[in-house]
């Protein structure tokens, strides 16, 4: 046996076992590591606001703190009264339900000329198995969703915890980091933070600026028709069309629409076109206007990151694959070499006209 085979295998042996131990410890600090992520996403969208406050003079810890308190006072209010609304609407929903439920059913049997009676579909509802079964398992998972509850408070106080050291130490954090590379790296890495800075804060920004607008817009639309719950509607499509990226308009929009069906079929579709009317709208009126300064993006790229972070880790990517695309793409602009285009590149360029524009990163202007 040659002398370096028994050392070979000690050595491969370890490897191994180094590689399992750190693909365990991976997997469980897997929902750690998520939530740090989300923290120091959410620290870079608050960022401008603690800046800008450090700046007049105000300590950074104070000013984290206010900027904290401003937004967990406008949350709880929104909830607050948001909870508050669609309580008395929920109650009045479900005291209606019947009404709407027979108003359907006439629309169906008048449409395709069928026999359908409320009571009959309740009856068979009632006594059906799977009905039973979703009682019997709601029942004992009662402590499942307790559970479910107090794990998403500590998840919650965990990100607040993780985002508000990141904002509050976020000078000592790029010190420390910049500490350890060579001076030539140093400007990189804080040019790329403050492209960051600038793309997810500018992203969070302007995604509420253009949910105002879009709960605005189809609040006349629900009051003009007369569809219940108009408010909270409204809310509810302009929160979910404009964070969930790309197909959030779509999704928002079929609550609103069941909604309107109860009222009147035909309101349904009115509701159904103004969606799609609105959408190409927003896509190609409001979102370059309000995005062209700081998430200018493709939306084949941003349908594809979203996809892809949704992949990767479910809903969270999806909200954050935009700013961290954005934030990629304006370092690659500001770092890749290009090149002058060949006399055939030129005419296939002027045989397809386009308009495009090359905005700088904040660093470098």
């Amino acid at each position: 046996m040659p002398r370096w085979l028994p050392r070979a295998i000690v050595l491969a042996l370890a490897l191994v076992a180094c590689f399992q131990l750190g693909s365990w410890a991976f997997h469980q600090l897997i929902g750690l590591l998520v939530n740090i992520l989300i923290a120091f996403f959410l620290a870079l969208a608050i960022e401008p606001a603690v800046a800008r406050m450090s700046a007049r003079g105000m300590r950074r810890g104070l000013a984290t703190f206010l900027v904290f308190l401003g937004v967990f006072i406008a949350a709880a209010g929104f909830v607050v009264l948001l909870g508050s609304m669609l309580a008395g609407q929920i109650v009045d929903m479900v005291e209606g339900f019947p009404r709407y439920l027979d108003r359907v059913i006439d629309s169906i049997n008048t449409t395709f000329h069928t026999k359908l009676s409320r009571l009959a579909i309740q009856d068979s509802l009632l006594h059906s198995d799977w009905l039973q079964k979703y009682v019997q398992n709601s029942a004992t998972g009662v402590l499942d969703v307790s559970a479910t509850v107090l794990g998403g408070l500590f998840r919650l106080l965990t990100v607040g915890l993780f985002s508000f050291y990141f904002a509050a130490d976020g000078p000592r954090l790029r010190r420390a980091l910049c500490s350890v590379l060579p001076p030539a790296k140093q400007s990189e890495v804080l040019r790329a933070w403050e492209i960051a800075v600038a793309k997810t804060g500018g992203y969070l920004y302007s995604r509420g600026l253009m949910a105002l607008v879009s709960g605005i817009a189809h609040y006349v639309v629900f009051a003009v028709l007369d569809v219940p719950y108009a408010p909270a509607l409204a809310v509810w499509v302009g929160l979910v069309s404009q964070f969930i990226p790309t197909i959030g308009t779509y999704l928002a929009g079929a609550l609103p629409m069941l909604i309107a069906f109860t009222v009147d079929p035909w309101y349904a579709l009115y509701v159904l076109g103004f969606v799609v009317i609105y959408q190409q709208f927003e896509n190609y009126v409001l979102q370059p206007k309000l995005t062209a300064r700081t998430v200018d993006i493709h939306p084949a790229v941003a349908f594809g990151s979203v996809i892809a972070g949704t992949a990767l880790l479910g809903a969270v990517g999806a909200l954050i694959a935009i700013p961290a695309v954005a934030t990629l793409q304006a370092f690659l602009g500001a770092y890749v070499k290009r090149y002058a285009l060949t006399e055939g590149a030129e005419g296939a360029e002027s045989a397809t006209p386009r308009r495009s524009r090359r905005v700088r990163p904040p660093g470098l202007r």
